[in-house]
């Protein structure tokens, strides 16, 4: 008898793509019996790759199109991926995204749809799309809702420790410092994000006291300005060069610790286990914040970043030794 088959919907962003795979993990504990394929977009396949439990990763091209409507390679490939999604008879179609353009991939999947009702979900209009409705409440964090829609879905009691599951086992990059090192993850998509520079190159003072050096990553050439700025102010810094999710996973995965603003980066930190620290200057951490793995602390709120010494005070008695 086949194994039962499950497709997971969830296309982007980073941090999302991050947010899910704790349910991975749960529903291989509960449910080793599930083979499951994930549908993501393009950018984010290489990551997705490195949890255990998806047998398959469907990229999806649907960012091709974006101001580009016209493009015919993006239509090739949503064509090929419709068609994909069509050859393979699914028990559970699962949309853990509650956006329109995931439940309509879903729709277009071969298997009955489960996903949030429209109270829970993010986009009411996609619930419509869905065959099976789970409520889930708007005030969890983001990880708990999917842990719980997936409880749901397939069956088995939400609880336990969160375990992002991802499998890093590349070794150190040969360009980090040599001695120990803490990521700076500096850049995010929004301006109001950011964290002051003259509070990096204190922090960097902090770990430059203790002869750790700080890297900065970078990665659009704005971010690598940026970059550069910062490294050329804090002692002990070095600017990353340009980095695959999977190498930024590396990185961080043989890190002492991580500092990032509200970014992916920050999730990724993580889920590979490194000790980090949010900086929340612009948001609210208690519904997408660091949680579980190497979480430390979510520090700051909207209107008011936090201080490096507090952040100093987080993240110093936590530090690892550098594997």
């Amino acid at each position: 008898m086949p194994s039962p088959r499950a497709l997971v919907v969830k296309l982007s962003s980073l941090g999302d793509v991050i947010h899910q795979m704790p349910a991975l993990s749960d529903l291989r504990q509960h449910r080793p019996d599930v083979v499951i394929d994930w549908v993501v977009e393009e950018a984010y396949a290489p990551l997705v790759r490195l949890h255990p439990a998806v047998r398959e990763v469907i990229p999806a091209g649907l960012r091709r199109l974006r101001g580009r409507p016209a493009s015919l390679a993006g239509w090739r490939a949503l064509a090929k991926l419709v068609a994909r999604l069509r050859a393979t008879r699914f028990d559970w179609v699962v949309d853990s995204q509650g956006l329109l353009k995931s439940a309509v991939l879903a729709r277009v999947a071969d298997g009955p749809r489960y996903g949030y009702d429209r109270q829970s979900i993010r986009e009411p209009l996609a619930s419509a799309l869905l065959d099976a409705r789970v409520r889930v409440s708007r005030q969890w964090h983001a990880v708990e809702r999917i842990r719980r829609l997936f409880a749901t879905t397939f069956g088995y009691l939400h609880g336990g420790e969160i375990h992002y599951g991802l499998a890093v086992n590349a070794d150190r990059p040969s360009w980090a410092p040599r001695g120990p090192y803490v990521v700076g993850l500096h850049a995010t998509s929004r301006a109001e994000k950011c964290w002051p520079e003259p509070c990096w190159a204190r922090l960097a003072s902090y770990l430059a006291a203790r002869g750790i050096a700080i890297v900065f990553p970078s990665g659009t050439p704005a971010e690598q300005t940026t970059a550069a700025r910062l490294a050329a102010t804090a002692p002990l810094a070095t600017v990353a060069p340009a980095l695959t999710l999977p190498e930024a996973a590396a990185l961080l995965s043989h890190a002492s610790g991580a500092v990032g603003v509200d970014t992916g980066l920050a999730h990724l930190s993580v889920a590979v286990g490194a000790p980090t620290v949010g900086l929340y200057v612009a948001t609210d951490a208690s519904l997408t914040g660091l949680v579980g793995g190497g979480a430390i602390a979510n520090l700051g709120h909207p209107g008011s970043g936090p201080s490096p010494d507090a952040v100093w005070a987080a993240l110093a008695p936590r530090l690892r030794a550098t594997p």
